[in-house]
């Protein structure tokens, strides 16, 4: 179901409470960003590709498998008891008549037996046709009836099913649906993101200039976006102007195949006339879904829908604040896309007293100590170092915390272990 923007006076705020200047608070925006979505319609696409993903539909075998009788071994098929005249190779056997085959090669009509070639020998001529004999040394009893021929459907009946919808497919399935004829596979579909990197002052490469900095997103959010259960698409880097953003967002914006999209921008969400995310998704004929979000860091992050469906996630400038923006938001967002439950929030006691400062949810950054969710440093809006050492992130509330209390927490995606910590549900 398609959820609208609550009015102000609707919203629940801080702890429970009203929303302070109309954000929503952090629980409620990640809701809101799960609920707006509907999951995607499924998609056909190539076996290399589908790694990974989940199948949408039954995969039926087409025909038997194997779809006809194969050798098991080099030798020589063979019809009835030794010795054998040779004939030809693929032609049907005769009482008293053998043939050439290898391992995986087809079995001749009449064949009863493939005798395996350490167990046989040529031996003179009959009607100036070879004569294959048994050779001494082999198993007694050989060829025993069906004895190294694997049979036509002795794997899967035509109809039957191979893999049921639902499976999380692995390179074994992949291969199993290669054997079984399959080119493209029915999967549950992923939402397509592609990003819009923001800022003139940004450089991509060596040290950065007084008044520069260096581009934190484009090494990085493409593999987060995958993390997070998207399929990154192309990345655009533009200034701040708003002539920029309206004619970058517009290209994104426009029609990209079946997929439905979501377009992840960096920077231009704050309220100054340097800030254009909102008059250029409004341009478009865009809704905001969540206008800022009572939280610290990301505050101005902002989530909107296009008329055409797509969504906008708008991410603050600053690396931190941005990643803590996209953990709430978007990771929700992605998740009602591509078929997942909304993660759930687990409680770990805290590993230190943190006071009240702000009217707002605090995302901190924290290691797993000695049992406790322990708040790291160098955590400012625009640093990575604390993000870099880090298991997981605490939402601490805004009256505060306190020693041992516990307090919400999320794991990172790069940091799926921290679920197995005594203290996770």
């Amino acid at each position: 179901m398609v959820t609208q923007a609550l009015p102000i006076a609707d919203r629940p705020g801080k702890d429970g409470g009203r929303a302070a200047d109309g954000e929503h608070t952090w629980a409620e925006a990640r809701r809101l960003a799960f609920d707006c979505a509907r999951p995607l319609g499924p998609e056909r696409i190539p076996l290399r590709e589908a790694n990974g993903r989940t199948l949408a539909a039954d995969l039926v075998a087409l025909q038997e498998m194997p779809h006809y009788a194969s050798s098991a071994m080099d030798g020589w098929t063979v019809n009835g008891a030794g010795p054998w005249v040779l004939t030809e190779p693929g032609k049907p056997l005769g009482s008293g008549q053998a043939s050439p085959v290898v391992t995986g090669g087809v079995i001749p009509p009449g064949s009863q037996a493939v005798l395996r070639v350490e167990s046989g020998q040529l031996a003179g001529k009959a009607g100036g046709q070879p004569v294959l004999m048994v050779a001494e040394g082999a198993p007694p009893g050989e060829p025993r009836s069906g004895q190294h021929i694997r049979k036509s459907g002795e794997e899967a009946a035509a109809g039957e099913v191979l893999i049921p919808a639902g499976t999380a497919l692995n390179p074994a399935h992949i291969a199993l649906a290669a054997i079984a004829g399959f080119d493209q596979l029915e999967v549950r579909g992923k939402p397509l993101v592609k990003m819009l990197v923001t800022g003139s002052e940004v450089v991509t490469a060596s040290l950065p200039a007084p008044g520069e900095v260096r581009d934190a997103f484009g090494p990085q959010i493409s593999t987060v976006i995958q993390m997070l259960g998207g399929v990154p698409g192309s990345l655009i880097r533009i200034g701040d102007s708003y002539e920029e953003w309206l004619t970058a967002l517009g290209a994104l914006e426009a029609p990209m195949g079946q997929w439905s999209d979501v377009i992840v921008t960096t920077g231009g969400t704050g309220r100054s006339g340097a800030d254009h995310f909102r008059t250029a998704t409004a341009a478009l004929g865009g809704r905001l879904l969540i206008d800022g979000i009572a939280m610290r860091p990301g505050h101005p992050a902002a989530l909107a829908k296009l008329p055409n469906g797509r969504f906008v996630v708008g991410l603050p400038g600053n690396p931190l604040a941005a990643l803590m923006a996209l953990f709430t938001i978007g990771a929700p967002l992605l998740a009602a896309l591509g078929h997942q439950p909304l993660a759930d929030i687990c409680r770990l006691p805290c590993g230190t007293v943190i006071d009240s400062h702000a009217a707002s949810t605090r995302l901190m950054p924290f290691r797993w100590i000695n049992g406790l969710a322990t708040p790291v440093r160098y955590t400012g809006p625009g640093m990575m170092r604390g993000l870099a050492s880090a298991d997981g992130v605490m939402a601490v509330p805004s009256r505060g915390v306190q020693l041992g209390e516990p307090v919400p927490v999320f794991a990172l995606p790069w940091r799926p272990e921290l679920h197995n910590t005594p203290a996770w549900p």
